[in-house]
């Protein structure tokens, strides 16, 4: 039995809020929202309420009811019901090797962050043009190895003692996150012009209302959620038995979606305010953003606050693709020592992250991952939940310490509608090469 827990609800739901909140956020949902206006928000709504309703809250399930990660996870729910042993071992591979190679490109991501963070401290950031300071380090090999180190370091720490240090960490960082972008829209808000900002953002532009925004709005609500079919099953097995996982599944979703507006609310009216071109990515966080922060009154604080809470943000989503490879490589070795696997993973990712710190390598690269493994990941997922899993277990353990008693409907909903969707995000990113 696993004995390593979170102590509290609200531990569990600010450790997967900060596992799903991060870069999707920050710089991936203001830019479609932006374009989508209205229609966007209201897809992404419904979308993000059916995969926090029954795909986060089937993989939180999986986790506890198989006392593991995600290699056991795969390998107890194939071996309970039946499957073939090779394939009960293996199958679990995908999904973790997926967590694991978007960690390492993350980190470099991050490792940017504080390097930005860092300068706007120091004033550095404050008297150079933004263009010219981001392509000075997304230009040249090596340019973010001591940040780089920290980040690795900081995550390091933060996981070594597994349930309890990471929840006790994303206690303070997810509200520092959300109180610090809350001050960063309230000040947005007073720029003149930001009006326009949030009438352009809330439009209801029907010429958008087409498969295209349809299919941006299931990407980010359901990648958004960090269902990855990996992840989220560490967390899961480290709920208590007496923790309701629908309930926590629902409030997970719900603070990541006041993320997004949070950030919606800083990044387009800001943009809007400067007449400056709406756009995602790195070119948001490291060239638009600062440009801004250097034209307006408190942009060295306030340009502090936006760093520090990406900061944390970015530390604990790399907090659980770490622990989801430890956790699975300690039960898959019974034999290895969990600070040597924790170590061993963080050695590895830095030492592939450092060659690859300039974004014509570290661009290209999360794109393959986000399009080829990761979606595939979350399909096997959804798929060993609601197809391999048996129905019973699978609904005794989302009824386990709920005060509502979830059935067939809750059960055909995953089974019927969350799966293929999930199967059709899948063969949309494989097709079409769409990095959601």
């Amino acid at each position: 039995m696993n004995k390593n827990k979170f102590s509290s609800k609200i531990g569990l739901i600010l450790t997967a809020v900060g596992s799903a909140v991060g870069m999707a956020n920050v710089w991936g949902f203001p830019y479609k929202f932006q374009d989508g206006g209205l229609v966007f928000l209201i897809f992404y709504v419904l979308f993000a309420a059916l995969f926090s309703y029954v795909g986060l809250s089937s993989e939180f399930a999986a986790g506890r009811l198989s006392q593991t990660g995600t290699l056991g996870a795969y390998e107890k729910i194939f071996m309970s019901e039946g499957k073939n042993k090779t394939l009960a071992r293996f199958i679990g591979y995908l999904p973790l090797i997926g967590t694991f190679l978007i960690s390492i490109g993350y980190s470099v991501i991050v490792a940017y962050i504080l390097k930005a963070l860092v300068d706007s401290v120091t004033g550095t950031l404050f008297t150079v043009d933004s263009t010219t300071w981001f392509e000075g380090i997304s230009a040249n090999n090596y340019s973010v190895v001591p940040y780089h180190l920290f980040v690795i370091v900081a995550t390091i720490l933060t996981c070594i003692g597994g349930a309890r240090t990471i929840e006790k960490t994303n206690k303070v960082l997810m509200p520092a996150f959300f109180i610090l972008f809350l001050l960063l829209a309230i000040r947005v808000a007073t720029l003149p012009g930001a009006i326009d900002g949030y009438k352009y953002m809330f439009r209801l532009d029907m010429s958008k209302l087409n498969l295209s925004t349809i299919i941006a709005a299931m990407g980010q609500a359901f990648f958004s959620l960090s269902i990855t079919g990996s992840g989220m099953i560490v967390v899961g097995a480290y709920i208590d038995k007496n923790v309701d996982i629908v309930s926590s599944s629902k409030q997970t979703g719900l603070y990541d979606f006041i993320a997004a507006i949070l950030s919606s609310c800083v990044m387009i009216p800001a943009l809007t305010v400067f007449g400056m071109d709406q756009v995602g990515g790195p070119g948001l966080l490291f060239v638009s953003l600062p440009t801004i922060m250097q034209n307006i009154e408190l942009g060295r604080i306030l340009s502090v606050f936006l760093y520090l809470a990406v900061v944390f943000a970015g530390i604990s989503s790399l907090q659980n693709m770490f622990e989801a490879v430890t956790e699975s490589l300690t039960f898959r070795y019974k034999g290895l020592s969990r600070n040597v696997a924790l170590i061993g993973i963080a050695i590895i990712a830095l030492l592939i992250g450092v060659n690859m710190e300039t974004i014509d390598r570290f661009g290209p690269y999360m794109d393959y991952i986000s399009i080829y493994i990761i979606p595939i990941g979350a399909s096997i997922g959804a798929i060993t939940w609601f197809y391999v899993l048996a129905k019973d277990k699978l609904l005794s353990e989302i009824n386990l310490a709920s005060d509502r008693k979830y059935s067939g409907s809750w059960y055909k909903l995953g089974k019927y509608l969350y799966v293929p969707l999930a199967v059709i995000l899948t063969v949309l990113a494989l097709v079409f090469k769409i990095s959601f």
